[in-house]
C-alpha cells in the first residue's frame, strides 16, 4: 500500500506540495488565520479561541499577538504558557513542538520545510520538511530563523537576529549566523 502525499509530508519523505488534498489543508488554514488577523483588539476572547482551533493542540495561556501566519496549523502543538509575539511565521509541513514557558520575540520564523540541495530533484516540484523541536523554558529573540531539523534544549535563548541551523543544548546562549554558542549554563 502507497502512502498517501500527506502521509508522505508527515514522514518528512519526498512529497507533492501542489496534491489537492494538501492545497485544500494550506487554504482552509489560511482562511482560518486570516479570520483571526482580522479580529478587532476588543474581541480577543474570540480571537483566542480560534488560536485554539487552529494549532494541533496547545496548553492553557497561550497567548499570540497577530498576525501569526502557517502552512497547516494542526501540526503545532504547544505546552503551557506560551508566548508568540507580532509576525510569528510557522510552515509546518512536518511536526513542531513546543514547550512550555516559552516566548518568541516579534518577527521569528520556524521553517519546518525544505527543498533537496541538488537540483534535478529541486526542480521534480517535490519538497519535503524536518520536525523542529522547541524545550520548555526557552526565550527566542527577535527576527530569529530556526532551520528544518533543530531541536531547542531546555532553558535556551536563541539571539536576535540568529539563524539556527543545528540543535542548541540546554541551558545555552545563541547567536549569530549561523547561531553559535556564545555562553553555557545560563541558568
Amino acid at each position: 500500500m502507497s502512502l498517501s502525499e500527506k502521509q508522505l509530508m508527515l514522514a518528512g519523505e519526498m512529497y507533492d506540495p501542489m496534491h489537492p488534498d494538501l492545497v485544500a489543508e494550506r487554504q482552509a488554514a489560511r482562511m482560518l488565520f486570516q479570520r483571526i488577523n482580522a479580529i478587532p483588539e476588543d474581541q480577543k476572547v474570540e480571537r483566542d479561541r480560534l488560536f485554539y482551533d487552529l494549532l494541533g493542540e496547545a496548553g492553557t495561556g497561550l497567548y499570540i499577538e497577530p498576525p501569526f501566519y502557517c502552512d497547516y496549523g494542526y501540526n503545532i502543538k504547544v505546552g503551557e504558557s506560551v508566548f508568540m509575539n507580532y509576525n510569528c511565521c510557522i510552515l509546518d509541513v512536518c511536526e513542531v513542538t513546543i514547550g512550555n514557558h516559552v516566548m518568541f520575540a516579534p518577527n521569528v520564523q520556524i521553517y519546518t520545510a525544505t527543498h533537496p540541495l541538488d537540483a534535478i530533484s529541486r526542480n521534480s516540484g517535490r519538497e519535503l520538511g524536518k520536525p523542529i523541536t522547541i524545550g520548555n523554558d526557552v526565550w527566542i529573540g527577535g527576527g530569529a530563523i530556526i532551520c528544518p531539523g533543530v531541536s531547542i534544549g531546555n532553558g535556551a535563548v536563541i539571539g536576535a537576529g540568529a539563524v539556527v541551523t543545528r540543535d542548541v543544548a540546554d541551558d545555552c546562549f545563541v547567536a549569530g549566523n549561523p547561531a553559535r554558542v556564545v555562553r553555557e549554563n545560563i541558568n
